[in-house]
């Protein structure tokens, strides 16, 4: 590990400790009255040791590294996700008095607006992190072909993640007594998961793919 890795090592771990209070708050709010004040002291630290572990595995499995970043990252991207759809579900309660499972427009319901915005806006932030940092080479590209190919992938990206998120929450009932903001995230954590392997796949061997010489 360099000196950059060191740094965004502990500035992801710092965002994701940041985003996970609002995503807690919505999941578990008992929890988040009792150990919110350990949850970003816990990622800021947590996630450099994860990193150091991962690349001293990489020493031996050169992937390791990369998976390594990419994990931090996908959960840093996962909780951008979750983190502004729980803030845009309780700012639109409490300023609009507008409900998540209320209706839009045409049958879709304001969360499914929630989760494109969130997921458009961690999207933009995945591209960021795993362009200069999860996939970097060193090689410089063509700015307009790479953005094309970020762009295709991750209209498939959207559409299982949002797609999968809204069926959970708008056709299965919340089920084990969560109400509709806990399931919410569950419908979240669905599509994410989901489109967990492909974000990877399509990311490295075609987004920022580095042709060998």
């Amino acid at each position: 590990m360099n000196k950059k890795d060191y740094i965004l090592g502990i500035s992801s771990g710092l965002l994701i400790g940041v985003l996970a209070l609002p995503v807690i708050r919505a999941i578990k709010p008992e929890i988040y009255g009792k150990f919110a004040f350990l949850v970003i002291p816990f990622f800021l630290i947590g996630t450099p040791l994860g990193l150091i572990v991962a690349n001293y595995i990489g020493r031996k499995i050169s992937i390791i590294w990369q998976i390594g970043k990419f994990g931090v990252i996908g959960v840093l991207n996962t909780l951008v996700d979750w983190g502004v759809l729980a803030i845009l579900i309780f700012s639109f309660r409490k300023y609009l008095n507008i409900d998540s499972k209320d209706l839009l427009i045409a049958g879709i319901a304001f969360y499914s607006l929630y989760k494109a915005i969130s997921f458009i806006i961690a999207n933009i932030n995945s591209y960021y992190w795993n362009k200069y940092w999860t996939f970097a080479t060193g090689v410089a590209k063509k700015t307009k072909a790479e953005f094309l190919q970020f762009f295709m992938v991750s209209i498939l990206g959207f559409s299982i993640n949002v797609g999968i998120a809204s069926y959970v929450f708008k056709y299965i009932h919340p089920i084990g007594g969560l109400n509709f903001d806990q399931w919410g995230i569950i419908g979240a954590a669905v599509g994410s998961v989901v489109g967990l392997a492909w974000n990877f796949i399509g990311y490295k061997f075609i987004v920022f793919h580095s042709p060998r010489s």
